[in-house]
């Protein structure tokens, strides 16, 4: 394995990450991943304090959603980042979810379109091009980047990916975009049509898909007790099942038993013990269908399935609070 990301949910402390970061790019990962989970950080301010403290690791959002930033602002941001770490910068967007973006006034619909506009609009800004672009969604009227004083006037070089969980988004991933960021919490045979779907998009789009990046996020509770180690994925995974409802589709369980699941908890945010008592309606096979928990020869027996897959490469997303144990287990050419 000598290709490895590691990812950075809503924990551990900014301090902490920032430690993590440079112990990451010294041992040698592809990657540092930032996502923006609930309303709990900004990926974005992390990645800049990412910036100023790493020399060669690529800096990625995983995800940042494409509805409460516009393209122009997305793109400013982008080309920011990009100039405290040229040509490291990969940014993965996704399509957001309820009730998150109802409760600020959101009304999402259409999410493929709106995807494909987006994306189209914040490359071509990136291109520095001055463009009028009037979809339904994207509307920018002879706009281009400014850039900083003094910042050189060329196309900046950010990837852009798409993190998908559905047949048709994963399929626009291969057509439009750079790479893709396959979403965690997904079985290997689920993992495994995704490839494919990608496939199918690109075909579509007369691309090659040769230089196209399709790493996925690997969940893990890292313990040698395993019995405790699934129950820290048991708690992601039921809290996921009862706020989005596209995993739970995606893991082909029963709707009832995901309704179930979301009103046991009491929806988002879960009220006070919501999601423990939801716990118990979520079976081991479920949970380990989902993510990987226990000692290192589990993990590295059961990882096989997902590369297998045919990902390009995993990205690291620890469940379990032994960030240091695990960056020095996952290091690239340990395992």
């Amino acid at each position: 394995m000598d290709r490895v990301g590691f990812c950075f949910l809503d924990r551990p402390s900014t301090a902490k990450q920032l430690d993590l970061v440079q112990k990451i790019e010294r041992l040698g990962y592809e990657s540092a991943w930032v996502t923006e989970t609930r309303l709990a950080r900004d990926a974005f301010s992390v990645l800049g304090a990412f910036a100023a403290v790493t020399k060669r690791i690529k800096l990625c959002t995983g995800i940042v959603n494409s509805w409460t930033r516009g393209p122009a602002l997305m793109a400013m941001t982008l080309a920011t980042l990009d100039e405290l770490a040229p040509n490291r910068v990969i940014c993965g967007l996704g399509a957001y979810w309820d009730p998150l973006a109802w409760k600020q006034g959101i009304e999402r619909s259409k999410p493929i379109e709106q995807m494909r506009e987006y994306l189209i609009a914040v490359r071509r800004l990136l291109n520095l091009e001055e463009f009028t672009y009037e979809g339904q969604f994207v509307k920018l009227r002879d706009i281009c980047l400014d850039l900083g004083h003094g910042a050189k006037r060329e196309p900046k070089n950010v990837k852009l990916y798409i993190g998908p969980t559905g047949p048709v988004m994963t399929q626009l991933a291969g057509e439009i975009a750079d790479g893709a960021l396959l979403n965690g919490l997904l079985s290997p045979q689920y993992t495994r049509g995704m490839v494919e779907w990608i496939k199918k998009g690109a075909a579509k789009a007369g691309r090659s898909l040769d230089k196209f990046e399709h790493p996925q996020l690997i969940n893990i509770s890292l313990s040698d007790d395993e019995k405790a180690a699934r129950q820290i994925s048991r708690y992601l995974v039921t809290k996921y099942l009862g706020q989005q409802a596209h995993i739970g589709k995606a893991a082909g369980l029963d709707p009832e038993l995901l309704e179930r699941i979301n009103k046991t908890m009491g929806g988002w945010p879960a009220r006070p013990g919501g999601i423990e008592d939801a716990m118990k309606l979520v079976s081991d096979v479920v949970t380990d269908s989902m993510t990987i928990s226990g000692n290192m020869t589990a993990i590295k027996d059961r990882m096989g399935a997902w590369l297998d897959a045919g990902i390009t490469y995993p990205i690291i997303l620890p469940l379990s609070e032994n960030y240091d144990e695990m960056v020095e287990q996952f290091a690239p050419g340990k395992w």
